[in-house]
């Protein structure tokens, strides 16, 4: 395990095998896959684990495994990504982020996005970084705000992974420039 970023209460990391069983789990929970195509099953957590941890290799950044530094629980990912399908403001870095519903409403998805952009605008030097979702997953889009991220309007777009007529097809897209990120307050 290595720890890529520390902030006051979480450590967002390489993803370790122990992780498989607990992010299963999250990824079972009905309210974190709301917006989503579905639950993963085992064999896509450990698919994913190990693309996100090559990722962090060949990049420099990935969808971190994040645990609660206190109790070292795994709480879901936090993170930056490259998008592997087509849109028209790709490739672009994106932020994300998944939690355990149980550690929803406690700052801790603000606060892991807010050193996860840090870290891409300051030590990888990003230009840019963008975030999207659906209409209505309204939890995501106030982090993006918090966190200083601006809708895009003119750049929503439908997920070319989805078909067109998915109720999850239309997302809302926003980003964040380096120079932008510079003038915003972070505290």
């Amino acid at each position: 395990m290595t720890i890529i970023i520390e902030t006051e209460r979480l450590y967002l990391r390489t993803w370790e095998p122990s992780d498989a069983q607990p992010y299963w789990i999250i990824n079972q929970d009905v309210k974190v896959v709301e917006f989503l195509s579905g639950s993963m099953t085992m064999e896509e957590v450990k698919q994913f684990m190990d693309r996100a941890n090559q990722q962090q290799e060949t990049k420099g950044f990935m969808l971190w495994a994040t645990e609660l530094k206190e109790t070292h629980e795994l709480i879901g990912f936090i993170g930056l990504n490259y998008p592997n399908w087509d849109a028209h403001f790709l490739p672009a870095p994106e932020i994300s982020w998944r939690l355990g519903s149980q550690f929803w409403g406690k700052g801790y998805a603000t606060e892991g996005a807010k050193a996860t952009l840090a870290f891409g605008f300051n030590t990888i030097g990003l230009d840019e970084i963008v975030s999207f979702t659906v209409p209505m997953n309204q939890r995501s889009l106030c982090v993006m705000e918090r966190i200083g991220l601006q809708r895009d309007p003119s750049g929503d777009f439908r997920h070319t992974k989805l078909p067109l007529d998915h109720p999850f097809s239309g997302h809302v897209l926003y980003r964040l420039k380096k120079a932008d990120y510079l003038g915003f307050s972070h505290e």
